[in-house]
């Protein structure tokens, strides 16, 4: 069964269109990748500041190549001069790099052991 990795960013009130923003700006990153399923960023309509950013994946391996790959080299291209990272899907090639607009991020892993598509 598949696996679903999800990144729970905290995000202030003031950064959550440039987030959102960041993430429009990489459609089409994570898409490509071998064993990729199904990508969602999901926003917080009451009671948080986190938003969830759900991706599936065929399995553990196919996510960690593509940690280690194509998402290890964005984030790789994407370090300012001080090492900090750049936000969140964030783009852009100028010498000064945004701030990231997430405050925090947590990762939580899940395997898939039951699912049901809608009745037709």
């Amino acid at each position: 069964m598949s696996i679903v990795k999800i990144n729970a960013l905290t995000v202030p009130d003031d950064q959550r269109e440039v987030l959102e923003q960041r993430f429009a700006a990489r459609k089409g990153f994570v898409e490509s990748a071998d064993g990729f399923e199904w990508f969602e960023l999901l926003r917080p309509l009451e009671g948080s500041d986190r938003y969830l950013v759900y991706t599936r994946w065929r399995d553990e391996e196919s996510f960690q190549a593509w940690m280690n790959g194509p998402m290890k080299g964005a984030h790789q291209r994407a370090k300012g001069d001080d090492g900090g990272a750049e936000g969140a899907g964030s783009g852009g090639g100028g010498a000064e790099r945004p701030k990231p607009a997430a405050t925090g991020s947590e990762t939580w892993s899940f395997e898939v052991v039951q699912q049901a598509p809608p009745k037709k």
